[in-house]
């Protein structure tokens, strides 16, 4: 892949995760732009997809399937890390970005969105591979 392409993937990529990352703080300003049982989980999806198209962005060499995996584990491990609950972390997750990016608390539910959010991820990217654009 020469540097025009891998210039134009990170565009591309940091493109796509810009456009996220407006959707899910537009789901959680405006909750009624989506189904009421829906919860809070299609945020939850969106932040997983938010960290694949970064790390793609970061990594645009990355096969989708690992680029998945990989923001998985992040995902995973934020959510898991919420059972940590010293004072100096909730006071970091109090704040509002500290809230966007660690939550608040351990909630199982939430893993299973991330794994749509990460599955929805990568088929995207490989949506995108087969018609050329990246």
């Amino acid at each position: 892949m020469n540097k025009l392409n891998l210039d134009r993937n990170r565009l591309l990529y940091c493109g796509i995760t810009l456009a996220v990352i407006a959707i899910g703080l537009a789901s959680r300003r405006w909750p009624g732009m989506l189904p009421a049982a829906w919860g809070k989980y299609p945020g939850d999806a969106l932040w997983t997809m938010m960290v694949f198209f970064g790390l793609a962005t970061a990594m645009p060499r990355l096969g989708a399937r690992r680029l998945a995996l990989a923001a998985l584990a992040i995902s995973y491990a934020v959510e898991f890390s919420q059972l940590y609950q010293a004072p100096w972390i909730k006071a970091v997750r109090a704040h509002p970005i500290g809230h966007l990016a660690l939550g608040s608390t351990f909630n199982w539910p939430d893993l299973a969105a991330y794994t749509i959010g990460a599955v929805l991820a990568m088929l995207g990217a490989q949506a995108l591979r087969s018609r050329g654009l990246t």
